[in-house]
């Protein structure tokens, strides 16, 4: 349709430096002892406690043609 184009908005500087600050993050990051605490956390502490349960539970449950008062737990 003719007329106007009303997608247009006026443009929030704070957004615009907001999306500058996030896609130059990396420019700007430095090592810092509480950065390198949260990263360990996810690289290291996270999955290897994901793996730890996953181990442990290994074989524990059999969901498999189960029927509605069998027990998950193979004993």
């Amino acid at each position: 349709m003719g007329g106007l184009q009303h997608y247009k908005m006026a443009l929030d500087p704070a957004i615009i430096r907001l999306g500058n600050m996030s896609s130059n993050r990396y420019k700007y990051f430095r090592w810092t002892p509480r950065t390198a605490r949260i990263t360990f956390i996810w690289v290291a502490l996270v999955p290897g406690l994901v793996g730890y349960a996953a181990y442990k539970t290994d074989g524990l449950w059999d969901y498999r043609a189960k029927r509605r008062g069998d027990l998950i737990v193979e004993r």
